[in-house]
């Protein structure tokens, strides 16, 4: 059968070949004639291919079944596309189905924000999540913009944040014109916009409020020494400093990849980049796991006195997927014991994250987002630190039900990643780690950053953040409550099976 494939493929390019070959010579109108050569020069190469797919040994597949063989591949590489745009339900994709998709596009762009013939979500499944409105609704006239005040009694420069902010993205992870655009869009909307790892550049630096966030590879707050990232005091002040920095945030881990550094690509680590970041151009940057700059509790919480006072008293938060809880109680008991703590705290969620991974650490590690933040919210409130602490929760949210839910179940407010990218026009082509962003967002080749004006998207990402806070006041409004701090675990619903249905509570 293998033999006939490859006979049957051979005989056919090689009859083609003959036949054009033969109609180019014999043809008397020169115009057909330079066709059929055309033709004839293109079955030639068909022919080379098919030849060169039986005589190479790595894929199987292609030596079996040659030339027609390769269709295999090109399926596999739109497969993601073609399963997007033809097969998937509006509610069925992952990690954003469309209708969430559609939802962060609409209010980006302006449009409509309404959908007709009622709900296409089974609302007898176990899991289904809503919030129970009041018989008495509130004016959403009289509901201001939720903010929340960062810093506690050790902060001398405390900051008033939105309730939604954008997560960490670093440039590098994302383009040059992606960055600018975010910032633009948190400048318009007066919320911050958190650098990512990979240090702070003159794209962060629109006018829009800035969280810099510094990881185990200290880029923009270190130095290298005998191939080693270290801590440095002065790339720090020179950063934290800065008017535009509101506050500071040190990664102990994330979503994506608890318990890993973070990953830079070789084709992503331009010599733009690698300057900002202080490392050599053109190769993979992964960040060590752990921080040279700590390595237990008392560490930790020395170094974050230590940067309030390099910072001039901005606010310090920490950053992590929660893992070990055993772990996570000794650092909280300590700042209880020592009367030394950070301003906030984000929990990014393991069902979160923009950056790439190994597929078992995405799938497999680190605790899901609602779990890490009811137990930092109760460990807080066990050692008498809730109320000194902020909690930013981190992880897949992009509606305004996922805002109302979170901060019932804990959180102050929320940081989001991936919403924001779609704001700027993210088509979820999941192509974020290979440098080849169809859209311009997640990747440094600049004829593909070309596509976009970020004098447009950063209407986009304000647009976003504008309507999704107006939605949460409407949800405020139809609960009966003006405030967010009325919120409580009560107050969000899910269904356990098809007669029953709890609170969070």
């Amino acid at each position: 059968m293998r033999n006939l494939t490859r006979k049957t493929i051979l005989t056919a390019i090689a009859s083609i070949w003959i036949l054009f070959s033969f109609l180019a010579v014999t043809t008397y109108d020169s115009k057909i004639s330079y066709l059929f050569a055309a033709l004839t020069l293109i079955s030639m190469c068909l022919m080379g291919i098919a030849l060169k797919d039986i005589t190479q040994t790595k894929h199987s597949l292609l030596r079996n079944y040659p030339l027609i063989g390769r269709l295999r591949f090109v399926f596999e590489e739109e497969r993601s596309k073609i399963q997007q745009y033809f097969i998937e339900h509006d509610t069925n994709g992952t990690p954003y189905n469309r209708e969430k998709r559609s939802d962060v596009y609409q209010k980006a762009k302006g449009e409509l924000n309404t959908v007709p013939f009622g709900t296409q979500i089974d609302v007898y499944k176990p899991g289904y999540e809503f919030i129970k409105h009041s018989l008495y609704p509130k004016n959403i006239k009289d509901i201001s913009e939720p903010r929340v005040t960062i810093g506690n009694k050790f902060c001398k420069q405390p900051y008033s944040a939105s309730i939604l902010n954008i997560s960490a993205m670093s440039f590098g992870a994302l383009s040059d014109v992606a960055i600018k655009s975010l910032n633009g869009g948190a400048k318009l909307g007066n919320f911050f916009h958190n650098t990512g790892e990979g240090g702070l550049s003159e794209y962060h630096l629109q006018g829009g409020d800035i969280c810099f966030q510094f990881g185990t590879g200290y880029f923009g707050a270190g130095e290298t020494i005998d191939g080693v990232r270290y801590f440095s005091e002065k790339a720090f002040k020179q950063n934290a400093k800065r008017v535009e920095v509101k506050l500071i945030e040190v990664k102990l881990s994330q979503g994506s990849k608890p318990g890993l550094g973070g990953i830079l690509p070789a084709k992503k680590n331009s010599e733009e980049i690698a300057k900002i970041r202080g490392i050599e151009p053109n190769i993979e940057v992964i960040s060590p796991p752990s921080h040279t700059a700590f390595s237990n509790a008392t560490e930790m919480l020395s170094f974050i006195k230590k940067l309030r006072v390099l910072s001039d008293g901005k606010p310090i938060g920490i950053k992590m997927c929660v893992g070990d809880f055993d772990e996570v109680d000794e650092l909280i008991k300590m700042m209880s014991v020592k009367n030394i703590y950070p301003d906030f705290i984000t929990i990014d969620g393991s069902e979160g994250g923009t950056g790439s991974a190994p597929l078992v650490f995405t799938n497999s590690v680190g605790t899901p987002l609602v779990d890490a933040l009811i137990f930092i919210n109760e460990t807080l409130k066990k050692y008498n630190l809730r109320n000194e602490i902020k909690i930013i929760a981190s992880g897949k949210a992009s509606t305004s039900f996922d805002i109302v839910k979170l901060i019932a179940l804990g959180a102050d407010m929320v940081n989001a990643a991936r919403a924001f990218m779609l704001s700027l026009g993210c088509i979820q082509a999941r192509e974020c780690n290979s440098n080849t962003c169809p859209v311009g967002i997640a990747t440094q080749n600049k004829s593909l950053t070309a596509g976009l004006d970020h004098t447009q998207k950063n209407v986009r990402v304000f647009n976003y953040h504008k309507n999704i806070i107006h939605e949460v006041k409407e949800l405020m409004a139809a609960m009966g409550i003006t405030y967010l701090s009325k919120l409580s675990p009560k107050n969000i619903n899910i269904r356990v099976d098809e007669k029953n249905v709890k609170t969070y509570a």
